[in-house]
């Protein structure tokens, strides 16, 4: 812990008098859409099979409230798909990599568990390129002959690619984008992403287990074209007869999905939809993390882990806490917890200690707002215990 005086000990603030409405500012799973309520879901769909006529309009509904939000070309697929968006990264990678060489690029523990899966689990040798939590990896240096791996936004360390220039328009690799924290939250090329992949508990506030992939067309053609060496579990094909498995994108998924779950991602694209879609709700993010920057910048203790603006995550925006260890962050948290102020705040466990804040669309700018006394106090109070 970080040592105190005794005159430090007497600054200590008086508890502030407003807190934040709703103090979910959990980067995985997210606050719910504003208004939620359980019982404002549709349940039709509850009790019922997912391949009756209504769970395969419902899952259907879904898809194309995803594909109207994100703009998506008609020349991507979109389907649900197990596990998360970890599920959907690694049926990506199980089932089209080893056609090319690999470069996996990794920054913060998402990148580097594709990394690990890369080496370890398929055995393959790829050109890796790090860099340290609150940096890039090199993006200039990409060899684009290869199909290459990458976090578009790192919910762990809060350090986003810039943009998608760095992806060649001429490339013969694929680009494979875990999109998880980008979706709904960045206005994406999807000319230049081959693989998309993402979860509904993110900028969305759905629920997990359920893992979204997108395909562009060259995406389509290697699993069409390209038979791994390894073999494929059940939840993984995307292939019949050498053709893609068309049913995954409109509704049919490969196992049974949780309705509830899918009624409850409709909810949250209705919401959005209601919003104006992603440039709506990439306003709110925007919003969002423009309000806790004005607080960062506010307090010399804070500090952004992403210093440079143009690298920084507008959703999972990663904070430095000055003297702060473990301990004082895991006090911090605790603290906020404890007072109703703000939930799950503490920075990941493999990044530097610090704090995290979901700044998402389903955060209200208010709450953000509210959330700068409170850091003060419960920075003074951990400090002092």
């Amino acid at each position: 812990m970080t040592d105190m005086t005794a005159a430090d000990a007497t600054l200590a603030p008086a508890k502030p008098a407003t807190k934040p409405a709703r103090p979910y500012f959990s980067s995985g799973p997210c606050a719910k859409p504003p208004g939620w309520d359980a019982a404002k879901l549709a349940t039709d769909s509850l009790g019922r099979s997912h391949r009756s006529k209504l769970g395969k309009q419902r899952l259907q509904y879904c898809i194309d409230l995803m594909r109207e939000l994100l703009k998506l070309p008609d020349t991507h697929r979109i389907g649900i798909v197990p596990g998360s968006d970890t599920g959907a990264f690694e049926m990506a990678m199980w089932t089209m990599l080893g056609a090319r060489p690999v470069t996996t690029l990794a920054w913060e523990s998402f990148g580097e568990g594709w990394v690990t899966d890369a080496v370890k689990q398929l055995k393959l040798d790829p050109t890796v390129l790090r860099a340290d939590y609150g940096q890039i990896a090199d993006l200039n240096a990409v060899d684009w002959s290869n199909d290459v791996l990458f976090t578009w936004n790192g919910t762990t360390s809060g350090v986003r690619v810039p943009n998608g220039d760095w992806i060649a328009d001429d490339r013969e690799g694929l680009s494979f984008a875990d999109a998880t924290s980008a979706v709904f939250a960045y206005d994406l090329p999807w000319d230049k992403i081959d693989v998309a992949t993402f979860s509904w508990q993110k900028v969305l506030g759905g629920e997990g287990a359920h893992g979204v992939l997108i395909l562009g067309p060259r995406a389509v053609e290697r699993l069409e074209t390209y038979t791994p060496a390894w073999p494929l579990p059940k939840v993984f094909r995307l292939v019949s007869k050498g053709k893609l498995a068309e049913g995954v994108f409109k509704g049919e998924t490969i196992n049974t999905p949780s309705m509830l779950a899918v009624e409850d991602a409709i909810f949250a694209l209705e919401w959005g939809k209601g919003l104006g879609g992603a440039e709506g709700l990439i306003k709110r993010s925007d919003a969002n993390a423009a309000a806790l920057n004005k607080i960062v910048e506010e307090r010399d203790w804070l500090g952004h882990l992403a210093a440079d603006p143009a690298i920084r995550s507008t959703t999972s925006v990663c904070l430095t806490v000055e003297g702060a260890d473990e301990a004082v962050i895991k006090k911090m948290a605790s603290l906020l917890e404890a007072e109703g102020a703000a939930y799950d705040v503490a920075g990941y466990r493999d990044a530097p200690a610090g704090l995290r804040i979901w700044c998402g669309a389903t955060v209200e700018t208010a709450d953000i707002e509210a959330l700068g006394p409170w850091l003060d106090w419960a920075y003074a109070t951990a400090k002092a215990a």
